[in-house]
């Protein structure tokens, strides 16, 4: 679920870019291994993809967070208690050790 609010410092702007990044890269290295285009094989290229999310971790801790947005924490849950019922009203009359 979306609360609306979106974070627009650059720190948050760069770690948004990692998905596309990856999706990008995995995309290119896939290309260069059908095509057959140099010494490019996927079984050996793919720690570029590893490189590229560390590049990009790396840009989005240096970068500022001026403007950061904290998004609100998360709604507690606090389970509601069903009222407390009363006992039962005792409508015999106690039994005393002489009565019996």
């Amino acid at each position: 679920m979306s609360n609306g609010v979106h974070c627009h410092c650059q720190s948050c702007t760069i770690r948004g870019l990692m998905w596309p990044a990856v999706l990008i890269t995995i995309g290119v290295l896939f290309l260069l291994d059908r095509a057959h285009y140099g010494p490019f094989n996927f079984n050996h290229t793919w720690p570029v993809v590893l490189v590229v999310m560390g590049i990009i971790q790396l840009a989005s801790s240096v970068a500022s967070r001026e403007g950061h947005v904290q998004p609100p924490p998360p709604p507690t849950f606090r389970p509601t208690m069903p009222p407390a019922v009363p006992p039962p009203a005792n409508t015999s009359a106690p039994i005393s050790p002489e009565g019996r």
